[in-house]
């Protein structure tokens, strides 16, 4: 059984599957082309950060960053990764459902997320959750190389 809950990056297990995370993105991006947020980062007081395991074992992660750039606001969905212990178990639409769940209890009108043009396997995710490709938002910048998604919340 799958178990979705907040967590702590910090912690030794999601710390170890965000450095692979990382790690992975500096194999396919150049600096200029990789925004995930530092792990530390990830412990901030505006972010939601989920851990997903089974058995104990963590074997996905994934955020979203509290952004007021309104009364209402919005999540930027942050650092999602399954290992690949993990794949193909449900992992991370159990993290994006969780995610919506919270961001809605949040008072978030939407999610945006910047993802690489090389993750298509999260694209398609994203596009069977609802989310549409639309334009750069907050400091981003339209590189050629980040797809920029979004999710209006109900």
């Amino acid at each position: 059984m799958i178990i979705v809950e907040l967590g702590n990056p910090l912690d030794p297990q999601p710390s170890a599957l965000l450095a692979e995370a990382q790690a992975l993105q500096a194999e396919i991006y150049d600096e200029e082309h990789n925004h995930a947020l530092p792990t530390d980062a990830l412990a901030a007081e505006d972010v939601r950060f989920f851990t997903a395991r089974e058995e104990g074992v963590v074997l996905g992660v994934g955020a979203f960053k509290i952004c007021r750039d309104d009364a209402s606001g919005y999540g930027e969905v942050k650092s999602m990764f399954t290992s690949p212990a993990g794949r193909g178990k449900g992992i991370a639409a159990a993290i994006v459902r969780a995610i919506e769940d919270m961001a809605t209890k949040e008072g978030l009108v939407s999610l945006k997320l910047e993802t690489g043009d090389e993750l298509e396997a999260a694209v398609r995710l994203y596009e069977r959750f609802g989310f549409e490709r639309s334009g750069a938002f907050g400091d981003y910048a339209d590189n050629g190389v980040s797809v920029f998604m979004q999710k209006t919340l109900t």
